[in-house]
């Protein structure tokens, strides 16, 4: 069997990245690029525009992005195959793979790049709306510049949800933080923060049980008490890292995220690397991905030059 010198599980903006400077090194690499349930290109599949990717001043809708990163690594000799990969063996090298298909493959690299799912609420027309960029978002840094000088509203009790809310004062006209408890998980500076600012206000003990929509936007919510009028919601309940495949081989954080090794891509295990949002509990921007994908691909290269392929 072939012993190939590297495979990418994963194709957001950091496989992605990895696979073009794995290529550009002449490592011929084969990614793996997912299928149903995960999603072949990652999150940004279902995002609507991006503005915030350096390069793109007019902004790009995210499956666009998505496949300008797969063309451009395919071009230098990235070999893709649209399959979830369904077990790994980090046991010993060559490491082994199991595709979807029964596929055993051997490789003395394995590149981690699955990447993480915003948690969401699981109710009608949210996935919808956030896919049209009607109105419904997870992640604030990415799109609050959208919603200047409207009413918007943020669904969470921890550090994350307070830190959108502040973000998405810079821009909305009202910040409306809905939690369900009445206490939180949120530092207590946070907390004050959020209560001396003027343009938070706080719903608690609540939950939505509806989204309103107007026109195919979002256009207010459903609560347990009440009904709330706004033009943005922004889910905040956490993401989860899609780690499973490695959880019993390799160190997780307490949240599920692959630790890496100091500021490099490299893992516990030599010739395993971790990339993108399946180690960056932190940032979650695609740039940011797709720089750490750059990392593992270096990082891959240089362990393969140390031991002589």
């Amino acid at each position: 069997m072939t012993i190939r010198n590297t495979v990418i599980i994963g194709s957001g903006p950091a496989g992605w990245t990895a696979a073009l400077y794995s290529a550009r090194a002449t490592l011929k690499p084969l990614i793996f690029e997912g299928s149903a349930p995960n999603l072949p290109g990652g999150q940004l599949m279902i995002t609507s525009e991006v503005e915030n990717f350096p390069g793109f001043p007019k902004g790009v809708m995210g499956p666009e992005l998505m496949n300008l990163f797969k063309e451009q690594a395919i071009r230098f000799g990235t070999e893709a195959r649209t399959e979830n990969i369904v077990s790994l063996d980090l046991s010993k090298r060559p490491f082994e793979l199991v595709s979807e298909t029964g596929d055993k493959i051997l490789s003395q690299t394995v590149i981690l790049a699955m990447g993480a799912n915003a948690k969401l609420l699981g109710i009608p027309l949210e996935k919808e709306l956030m896919a049209r960029g009607a109105g419904v978002s997870a992640c604030a840094t990415c799109d609050g510049a959208f919603y200047k000088n409207l009413d918007v509203a943020v669904i969470g009790g921890g550090d994350t949800a307070f830190e959108e809310a502040q973000f998405l004062t810079r821009f909305a006209k009202s910040v409306t933080l809905i939690h369900r408890r009445s206490d939180f998980r949120a530092s207590k500076i946070m907390i004050q923060r959020a209560q001396e600012n003027p343009k938070i206000s706080f719903e608690l003990e609540e939950e939505v049980l509806e989204i309103l929509t107007a026109n195919n936007q979002l256009s207010g919510v459903r609560l347990k008490h009440k009904t709330l009028s706004i033009q943005g919601l922004f889910v905040a309940i956490g993401h989860q890292p899609n780690s499973d495949l490695v959880k019993s081989q390799l160190t997780l954080n307490s949240v599920g995220y692959v630790k890496t090794l100091n500021q490099s891509a490299k893992t516990e295990i030599d010739g395993v690397f971790a990339c993108g949002d399946l180690q960056d509990a932190v940032y979650r921007q695609a740039i940011t991905a797709a720089g750490s994908g750059c990392q593992a691909a270096i990082d891959c290269e240089r362990f393969l030059e140390s031991q002589g392929h």
